[in-house]
């Protein structure tokens, strides 16, 4: 993941794509949140919403942004076509993070 976001930022990226074996980010109700600012983050790695695997894929996600990476995505990359439904489609099928 942290190999992956350098190599976004040396390149200037429009996106950042991690393929995962979950959905994305999930929040305490157990939905996946689709779309999360920059800034949101730290809250949800505090009340331990972001923790565990998730976690290195959240800070990779966030080196990309800062180094330039306009948007990051977190998918399930065990669903067919996760690529197409995630940056076609208005909600995506996992976690968006963006500036």
């Amino acid at each position: 993941d942290y190999v992956a976001a350098a190599v976004a930022s040396a390149l200037r990226a429009d996106k950042l794509i991690l393929l995962t074996d979950v959905p994305g980010i999930i929040d305490k109700n157990k939905k996946i949140v689709s779309t999360l600012k920059k800034h949101q983050i730290t809250k949800l790695i505090h009340d331990e919403t972001i923790s565990g695997g998730m976690l290195p894929k959240v800070q990779a996600c966030l080196r990309g942004i800062e180094g330039g990476v306009a948007k990051t995505h977190i998918i399930d990359g065990r669903i067919p076509h996760c690529l197409l439904l995630e940056i076609f489609t208005k909600e995506g099928i996992g976690t968006e993070i963006q500036e």
